[in-house]
């Protein structure tokens, strides 16, 4: 994507109600007005909130607030320039239970309160294979006891991915640390018994990785206290 364009995505999210971009600065310093207060200020309803973390184009953000009106969503990425799409998608479709966050995934804690959110959704995230990278995996210790944080008592997290390694890395260390794997498929749109919300849309890669027939694999499990 050429910088002008780039620029004027930038432009274009500042005009859009749904969408958020604060500083690390005012996110760090807890200046978040809306922390604690996501559904009763800007929602302006108490549906379950779920969050979607890494959410690139936006594509199941809006796919899953379309889907389920009666919850709220909010999709997280640091790009947005990428996520500028769902945003404008969501405000020309008038889908008001969806919104983007432009922040680091690691500075979560600081924008929503203990127990504030109902479910997380990682979707499609980078495997970071590489030994040395296993502290950007977004399943690792580190990340669930972050997440552990802004969930409700019985918060799930769904991880969505086409690589296997990111697949059996999350299902290993689950099992290992003692968290509950609520259910786990190696190929949800092969093997019966996937979630409707896991099979019933796919982002603009997933489709990309369906057409060279490469399995979607799927978690969805709860953080142990």
């Amino acid at each position: 994507m050429g910088s002008k364009n780039k620029l004027k995505r930038f432009r274009e999210n500042e005009t859009f109600q749904n969408v958020f971009q604060p500083t690390r600065e005012e996110v760090v310093g807890d200046l978040m007005p809306l922390k604690g207060k996501w559904n009763s200020d800007f929602f302006k309803n108490d549906n379950p909130l779920v969050l979607e973390l890494g959410c690139g184009k936006g594509e199941y953000s809006v796919g899953l607030a379309e889907r389920y009106p009666n919850k709220n969503f909010i999709g997280i990425d640091i790009k947005g320039a990428r996520f500028w799409r769902g945003a404008k998608t969501a405000v020309e479709t008038g889908l008001h239970n969806v919104a983007f966050i432009r922040t680091q995934i690691e500075l979560i804690d600081h924008i929503f309160n203990e127990n504030e959110v109902d479910e997380i959704w990682i979707t499609f995230p980078d495997p970071q294979i590489k030994y040395k990278r296993t502290k950007h995996r977004m399943t690792n210790s580190e990340f669930l006891k972050l997440y552990k944080k802004i969930l409700k008592k019985d918060g799930v997290v769904n991880l969505k991915t086409d690589s296997e390694f990111m697949h059996g890395y999350t299902l290993g260390l689950l099992h290992g640390e003692g968290h509950e794997v609520l259910y786990a498929n190696h190929n949800v749109y092969t093997n019966e018994g996937s979630p409707e919300e896991v099979t019933a849309f796919q982002t603009f890669y997933e489709k990309q990785y369906l057409e060279i027939n490469k399995a979607i694999t799927y978690i969805r499990f709860k953080i142990k206290d």
